[in-house]
């Protein structure tokens, strides 16, 4: 089901939607051109209200996907963009408010690193992200968690955790001189519950119809994120997607998870089957929320056009 959105905001995009509930309010943060660009809404199923850009790099333009965490009263916002020849690389910005502004901006990884989650657990600071490996045999984009020392500093010592094993991974097919495949995973949001660790994640290309998203869990107590070895779910080896294409929508994809009163839910982006302009299937993308049922490991999805 689409997110509600305030009057006049119907056409616009709010591709990997980022979800925060911080004092009674939700926001939610999403790619933008210029700069960081938020949402904000009393209720996460009534009217979402557009807060603009909220902060920026300078010089920097594409902020890909941001996300947000809150320690010792600041609000951290890590995002990716380019600045000048440098192709999205990860950026930590700081405020004392949830919609800024996010100021004293610092790199943090010094290589094309994106879609970032920081969590914090028993074990410490932590951060996910997307990054590219091109010494393995299915090349591209993969899920890496690595230690911060603090908000600004990585331990520079990441950890490569979930890889692409199938062709609906494929993000371009070909796409290097020698005839390889580009493959790619993307958008990592890590959780647990009843002591089960999940890491779910984007795969494919978000420019088709094969974006989807799949995840990884783990059972152990294990509190250093580093150390957890998470095992990738199948179908008996085979493609098994929470969620993907079907009747009404395509492209779903990059999501952040929210729990409310009990209930996990979803919140990724998508595009109606009709929304797509001749063949620009990037921009139309629109936020959407469905239920999510994780039990003993297992995470499924529960989708509907027109209500939750």
């Amino acid at each position: 089901m689409k997110l509600r959105f305030e009057k006049g905001l119907e056409k616009y995009s709010q591709a990997d939607p980022f979800i925060f509930a911080d004092g009674g309010r939700y926001y939610m943060y999403v790619t933008g051109g210029r700069g960081i660009v938020a949402y904000s809404a009393d209720d996460v199923f009534g009217e979402w209200k557009y807060e603009g850009e909220i902060g920026s790099v300078p010089g920097g333009e594409r902020y890909w996907a941001p996300s947000i965490i809150k320690l010792d009263g600041v609000y951290y916002i890590y995002t990716s963009c380019v600045v000048g020849g440098e192709f999205e690389f990860m950026y930590v910005l700081r405020s004392d408010n949830p919609l800024g502004p996010f100021t004293e901006p610092k790199k943090l990884y010094n290589y094309f690193s994106i879609d970032t989650h920081v969590v914090q657990t028993d074990g410490g600071l932590f951060v996910w992200f997307a990054a590219n490996n091109n010494d393995t045999d299915r090349i591209g984009t993969r899920i890496w968690v690595d230690r911060l020392i603090d908000p600004y500093t990585p331990a520079y010592q990441p950890r490569e955790v979930i890889v692409p094993t199938f062709d609906e991974e494929i993000f371009e097919h070909q796409r290097k001189a020698d005839g390889r495949d580009w493959h790619c995973l993307e958008g990592p949001f890590w959780f647990e519950e009843e002591g089960w660790q999940y890491v779910m994640y984007s795969g494919g290309c978000f420019k088709d119809d094969t974006y989807h998203i799949g995840y990884a869990a783990a059972k152990t107590g294990e509190q250093d994120l580093t150390k957890v070895d998470f095992v990738k779910h199948t179908d008996d080896g085979k493609f098994a997607p929470v969620l993907v294409k079907n009747q009404y929508e395509e492209g779903v994809g990059h999501h952040s998870v929210i729990k409310l009163d009990g209930q996990y839910y979803a919140v990724y982006h998508g595009r109606d089957w009709d929304m797509a302009v001749g063949s620009d299937h990037t921009l139309p993308r629109t936020a959407r929320i469905c239920k999510l049922h994780v039990k003993d490991g297992i995470i499924t999805a529960e989708r509907y056009q027109d209500h939750i």
